[in-house]
């Protein structure tokens, strides 16, 4: 049986999701947000820094990732469509917002670790920090930081961290500021049946099928979340995501976050994860000014373009937004359209910025 079918501890993995499920309900019972993703991740992170020997199945998480995109789907109705379409210049903005952020980050830790890293000549630090400070998927920026010759441990445990931190940070920071339940569109349909539930699980799979064999990022969740909007823009309506599936999908993709955080992780170059830990921080901090802002020029609540701006996972804060009601749709839009940009532009921009060094 290949390996993707197969885990390397089929008992490994079955204790992890137990786990997983406890510390979910535990988070529950705490009344932390969203739950089924932050007690998965809590938990599988720490005891995975400790040595315990967690481990996150593929299959588990492509899964988790294809119901969380066809969930996102649903609210794209023909209404939140034109209203999404009508800010495409907001959203721009945005783009263009992470693209200099990125930058600006990268050239800090540049600046940083001019001296800390001696084993990496210049020109391998700089692709190093600039691959590391890109605000895109971690797994894409990692590949193509390892083909121009960066030191890709330091560019996956950049991004793993800054993911982690802004997970963790900012649905609290919410529930904090006491903000949700704002969106004004629920998804297009809010009962689920059997029959329809089948035929948009075979379409949403057919899409991410076909993103995968075509190579695109993140293709279980950007091919169920593109199929779904499909569908629900036409203004059809097959079933919504049992609530079940829902919290299921966002255990998984808690423990795939949570398991990269091994004890070798802890020692990838102390300062170097101290640095992006700070950054991380105040970037946060500085998209959310930003977010804070654009709400003034588009009259959104300012929680649903902190999330749409902010530099963690696409999938991460769509789902902090589903969970807390905070404009699904706008915060899907956004975070879509930056990983989209970045991963499209990050090569050509790093070429052009180094072309005569």
């Amino acid at each position: 049986m290949p390996h993707f079918f197969q885990p390397a501890s089929p008992v490994r993995v079955a204790l992890t999701l137990l786990l997983a499920w406890v510390a979910a309900q535990v988070c529950v019972w705490l009344g932390t947000p969203i739950p089924w993703m932050i007690g998965p991740l809590l938990a599988t992170s720490l005891v995975s820094m400790l040595g315990a020997p967690t481990e996150s199945w593929t299959p588990l998480r492509n899964t988790g990732q294809w119901v969380i995109g066809a969930a996102l789907g649903l609210y794209f109705t023909p209404e939140v469509g034109k209203l999404v379409a009508g800010l495409w210049w907001a959203i721009a903005l945005g783009i263009a917002w992470a693209l200099a952020l990125g930058l600006a980050f990268g050239a800090w830790l540049q600046r940083m670790h001019a001296h800390h890293l001696p084993g990496l000549s210049p020109a391998e630090l700089r692709c190093t920090t600039y691959f590391a400070g890109a605000i895109g998927g971690a797994s894409e920026m990692t590949l193509i930081a390892e083909r121009h010759g960066a030191r890709t441990d330091l560019v996956a445990a950049t991004h793993s961290l800054r993911v982690l931190l802004v997970t963790l940070c900012i649905p609290f920071a919410m529930q904090i500021w006491g903000v949700s339940a704002l969106d004004t569109s629920p998804p297009a349909v809010r009962d689920w049946h059997w029959q329809g539930l089948g035929v948009l699980a075979l379409a949403t799979f057919a899409g991410a099928w076909a993103m995968a064999r075509l190579g695109r990022a993140n293709p279980w969740f950007m091919g169920a979340l593109v199929v779904t909007m499909g569908i629900t823009l036409s203004g059809l309506t097959f079933s919504a995501i049992p609530t079940g599936l829902s919290n299921a999908a966002q255990l998984v993709i808690g423990v795939s976050l949570g398991v990269r955080f091994t004890r070798a992780f802890l020692h990838t170059a102390p300062r170097w994860l101290a640095s992006v830990a700070f950054a991380s921080v105040a970037m946060m901090g500085l998209c959310a000014g930003f977010g804070w802002l654009l709400s003034l020029l588009t009259g959104l609540h300012p929680a649903t373009l902190i999330l749409g701006t902010s530099p963690g996972g696409i999938a991460e804060m769509a789902i902090t937004a589903k969970v807390l009601q905070l404009g699904v749709p706008m915060v899907t839009a956004f975070q879509v359209c930056r990983l989209v940009a970045v991963l499209v532009l990050a090569e050509p921009v790093y070429r052009w910025r180094y072309r005569n060094e």
